[in-house]
């Protein structure tokens, strides 16, 4: 089965009616909107978030450290994914990407530390942690940094 395939259960979705098409239809002359107010009014409503006057929860609540709006953040991979490729190999972003390490590398790669090495690799990425670049060279592959 696909997803294209699915369709709800017979009887469980009803069909869309036409608001607003006169008296007759049932569902004439307010629409479904009841009498006056804010909601009834064309383009009304309130803004996502709005409480009523009240303080909303997301002002409420404290903000804690520094969030960086332009930070770039590097995808990680740790050093035993590094175990799916040949011995001597030569690895960057673009053979991850094709092995299924990593799904997406926007900005991209940081090695890390996890896990333990096997093979000779020269392994060619934008950052490694302390620990990876031990793990590397112990290994008897060497880093680059791109």
């Amino acid at each position: 089965m696909n997803l294209h395939e699915l369709s709800p259960a017979p009887g469980s979705v009803k069909s869309a009616y036409r608001k607003g098409r006169g008296a007759g239809s049932g569902n004439g002359k307010t629409a479904g909107k009841g009498h006056k107010g804010q909601k009834a009014r064309s383009g009304g409503g309130v803004r996502v978030g709005f409480e009523g006057g009240q303080m909303p929860l997301v002002r409420r609540i404290p903000k804690r450290g520094f969030n960086n709006i332009f930070a770039k953040p590097l995808e990680i991979v740790n050093v035993s994914a590094l175990n799916k490729f040949e011995d001597g190999a030569t690895v960057n972003v673009c053979d991850l990407l094709e092995k299924g390490i990593l799904s997406k590398c926007e900005y991209g790669v940081k090695i890390l530390g996890n896990g333990s090495l096997e093979k000779k690799l020269i392994v060619r990425a934008n950052a490694f942690s302390a620990s990876a670049k031990e793990k590397i060279v112990a290994a008897g592959g060497k880093y680059e940094v791109v």
